[in-house]
């Protein structure tokens, strides 16, 4: 039986230290103070008067005490919240360690400028990392423009292809930074259907494919991407697997991980993208597996955050970052939340494997 008294304590506004104790033991300790000097009055034959004085400056001088230790705390959370609200993430409110509603809201308080700490800084790095994505294809771009403009170079083939490389890697960008738009506007109607998984992640690991061949050679900004020597494997079981769900959504999904998968495998490594039937009707459980360095155990809630661009030094196996967004592990999530399924970094033996459960068809309420 006793073992349910301790979250009553915990948030039943039971608790020892509470804010509601301390006023009630003030009560007490007045009404008892008073009690105590009448009593003496009456056997001293004290007057009255002095007693009333008496007992008015003890019940005071109690009250300041007890007042004073919970608004001490209350100017200094006022203050810390008006630095914040100007900006200044830096400042934290002393007593977390209390034991009362005060020390609650000291921590909650100090957690709000934690969390708003690391916004403005993921904030400050995507403006960095969009300025320095777009400086690149732009700069490529303008020049295989002006050479041609200035009679350097013909406007032959070749050379408009170079120009097109760049104008599809702005677009990626583009539609990098429209899906966060999506993302923070709320729910996207999904338009789920029933589809053959085999084909249709065959089409899109083809796609991935000679995305990869479009951008070897182009600089970005951490190095050169030229992971043609990362190979791409299907296995998709039973063949005839089919699953319902919104394809456009779920090829987000599988591009992204791809994508993540080859930049973090080693030379010559292999990316393999695993589909089985999943435990209701027209479920699908798939699977992303790299040979790369992996994710560590306690990074592993911290992978689908937006702006978290891993360790820098997993980088596509040559020590570089992805030098990327941060974002395409997001969208991800975002893609299988909507379908109401799960997304998570999963136990491997060697590199990383993220799985991804949709839940199928919608089941009928009970």
């Amino acid at each position: 039986m006793n073992t349910h008294l301790g979250p009553q304590w915990a948030t039943g506004g039971l608790r020892p230290f509470s804010i509601k104790a301390k006023l009630g033991t003030l009560v007490v300790v007045s009404v008892f103070i008073t009690t105590g000097l009448l009593m003496v009055a009456m056997y001293t034959a004290t007057e009255l008067r002095f007693i009333t004085v008496f007992s008015i400056i003890a019940t005071l001088l109690i009250t300041q005490f007890v007042a004073h230790s919970l608004t001490a705390p209350l100017d200094e959370m006022n203050a810390v919240s008006r630095s914040i609200s100007n900006g200044d993430y830096t400042r934290r409110v002393r007593g977390a360690d209390r034991r009362d509603e005060l020390g609650d809201l000291a921590v909650t308080i100090n957690r709000m400028a934690d969390e708003l700490a690391a916004q403005d800084e993921q904030r400050k790095e995507l403006v960095a990392n969009v300025s320095h994505e777009l400086r690149t294809p732009i700069a490529g771009l303008r020049a295989v423009l002006e050479n041609v403009v200035d009679g350097v170079m013909s406007a032959d083939p070749e050379t408009m292809r170079t120009a097109l490389k760049q104008t599809e890697r702005l677009g990626r960008l583009v539609e990098t930074l429209l899906d966060l738009s999506r993302l923070d506007n709320g729910v996207v109607p999904l338009k789920a259907r029933r589809f053959e998984v085999w084909p249709y992640l065959s089409g899109v690991l083809k796609e991935a494919n000679m995305a990869v061949s479009q951008r070897a050679g182009i600089a970005s900004g951490s190095g050169t991407h030229t992971r043609t020597d990362v190979h791409l494997h299907l296995d998709v079981s039973p063949p005839e697997l089919t699953a319902h769900a919104d394809p456009e959504r779920i090829h987000q999904v599988v591009a992204n991980l791809i994508d993540n998968a080859v930049k973090h495998s080693p030379p010559h490594g292999r990316v393999t993208v695993r589909a089985r039937r999943g435990a209701f009707p027209e479920s699908l459980d798939l699977e992303v597996l790299d040979e790369g360095p992996g994710i560590p155990q306690s990074e592993w809630h911290r992978v689908f955050e937006r702006f978290n661009r891993g360790n820098a030094g997993q980088g596509g196996g040559n020590g570089k970052g992805d030098g990327g967004t941060g974002l395409g592990l997001a969208i991800a999530r975002w893609a299988v939340d909507l379908h109401g399924g799960r997304i998570g970094v999963a136990e491997s033996a060697r590199g990383c494997r993220i799985k991804v459960t949709l839940p199928g068809e919608p089941r009928p309420q009970s």
